[in-house]
């Protein structure tokens, strides 16, 4: 369960608040009584990141590859 914590708290208490998230919490930062943000383990955020990555390398391949310029050979790279 997500404990909502206002942005002055958490600016105040950041310490605090990271090593209640190491240890599994989640907060909700709010402004104003308005969600802004939110604190969650970084091990819960790695499934979202590895979908996004996903999406994106499938959206790339599906890309037409384009030459722009000219293309070096690997003579022309190394040359000294």
């Amino acid at each position: 369960m997500e404990e909502a914590v206002s942005a002055a708290d958490a600016n105040r208490n950041f310490s605090q608040i990271l090593r209640h998230v190491k240890e599994g919490h989640s907060y909700v930062v709010t402004s104003h009584g308005t969600p802004v943000a939110r604190i969650v383990p970084a091990k819960r955020s790695g499934a979202l990141v590895d979908a996004a990555k996903g999406a994106l390398m499938s959206r790339l391949r599906e890309l037409p590859v384009q030459v722009i310029g000219h293309r070096w050979n690997r003579d022309e790279l190394y040359d000294e």
